[in-house]
């Protein structure tokens, strides 16, 4: 049976639950990503999260669901910091999961969806009580689910806590025959199996290929003059977060080494949810190998705008375009937004071979400049070189953009959903 056949007999309606829906996140663009799949087939979806920047009118806000809740960051604190539960802490979680468990039967009642679609809820734990408030909802209700997992809670040392341990257990991930599990990489993939048990399916990051990326325009044709920077700059682009492993550090130096009169290190992405510290260490980092170093989060956003000060605010896209150089000198990655924008935007990239690229993205044969953990004076001399030899570079990104259309487009997400909905509805 062909996806369209299955869309033509059930034509199925998907519920999505995370802790937020909103801004640049991996987790949220990936969401859209399969949403704009699903409402391509003429399926209908909905949305429940802390926070939501999703049509009003097909979501469903629950405050407590965010991780940054007020009360949610006092039971996190306990369990992964202070690592001490109490019967009180122990009380209070299972009455906010009961709340939780409240709003998501309001959810569903309202939209009536067919199909839950968890997104890396059930899988790292930075809201304890909504994953066991997901897991009791679909063993109670029956309701076929697809748990997407970005990231799992024993990758993270913070999270390795026995205060916590059955709560890991119990819903980080869930095992249960309603449940299909959906890791982005087979390493993780085969550490799930390892932890549960379960069955895998794998589905990497993708972009969409068919659709040809937008160009420098009359809005963004201004991007480098808007942060300060002279029309000749060298924009050298760490499109993440500000947390510490993504060796930013890395990133700094390199451009520091490039010993170009005006190259700038332009990071996009704000701290995140793991403190202000390492922003704090790449800041000072900066100024004392004294390079370039500008983080202009204040200034993108998910769509083009202006902000309170009436400044121009820029989508991730417009900041590709400018780019000269990606910088991605990540340490570990669940799989790699950044990588599959890069070569969406047909960019060079120079890349630290963490394990996932290793064992899921070298092997298809991109072309781009790798390191292993450090920038060596003959890596060095590969990006001088390319920067310098606009031929090859053109060569480089445009076989890298042929091969993410092969391996990270829509299309490849396509084929992966049907598999999913047969094992749902049946061949």
């Amino acid at each position: 049976m062909t996806f369209e056949n299955i869309w033509d007999r059930k034509k199925p309606s998907f519920g999505f639950i995370s802790t937020r829906f909103a801004g640049l996140d991996g987790v949220s663009l990936e969401a859209k990503k399969w949403v704009d799949v699903l409402t391509s087939r003429g399926c209908s979806t909905y949305f429940m999260a802390g926070e939501l920047d999703t049509d009003p009118s097909i979501s469903h806000k629950a405050p407590m669901a965010h991780f940054k809740h007020e009360e949610i960051v006092r039971l996190q604190d306990a369990l992964f910091r202070k690592k001490m539960r109490t019967p009180a802490i122990t009380k209070r979680i299972w009455e906010i999961k009961e709340e939780l468990k409240e709003e998501i039967e309001k959810f569903q009642s309202r939209f009536g969806f067919d199909i839950l679609v968890v997104q890396n809820a059930l899988a790292i734990p930075v809201n304890v009580p909504l994953g066991l408030a997901i897991s009791e909802f679909v063993i109670e209700n029956h309701i076929p689910t697809i748990a997407h997992h970005h990231d799992f809670f024993w990758e993270r040392e913070r999270f390795n806590s026995e205060a916590a341990m059955d709560y890991m257990r119990a819903a980080f991930p869930p095992v249960h025959s309603n449940i299909q599990h959906v890791v982005i990489n087979s390493l993780a993939g085969q550490d799930f199996a390892r932890f549960t048990g379960a069955n895998w399916t794998l589905i990497p990051n993708v972009i969409d290929f068919k659709s040809l990326p937008q160009e420098i325009d009359d809005y963004n044709q201004d991007f480098k003059n808007e942060i300060g920077l002279d029309e000749d700059s060298l924009l050298v682009l760490q499109p993440t977060r500000v947390v510490s492993r993504k060796g930013i550090e890395i990133a700094a130096e390199l451009v520091k080494r490039l010993e170009h009169p005006k190259a700038t290190l332009i990071i996009s992405h704000k701290a995140g949810d793991e403190g202000q510290d390492y922003l704090m260490r790449v800041e000072e980092f900066a100024d004392f190998i004294d390079v370039d170093v500008r983080f202009i989060d204040d200034r993108i956003g998910p769509d083009r705008g202006t902000d309170e000060k009436g400044r121009k605010i820029y989508s991730l896209w417009d900041v590709y375009l400018s780019a000269d150089l990606v910088t991605y000198p990540s340490l570990y990655e669940g799989y790699g937004n950044a990588f599959v924008e890069a070569i969406y935007f047909k960019k060079p990239i120079a890349i630290n071979r963490y394990s996932i690229f290793t064992a899921d993205i070298e092997p298809k044969g991109f072309d781009v400049i790798t390191f292993d953990g450090y920038i060596t004076d003959a890596k060095l001399g590969e990006v001088k070189m390319l920067l310098d030899n606009p031929e090859r570079m053109a060569r480089m990104v445009e076989k890298n953009y042929m091969l993410g259309w092969r391996y990270l487009s829509y299309e490849m997400l396509e084929e992966k959903l049907e598999q999913l909905l047969i094992n749902i509805y049946g061949t």
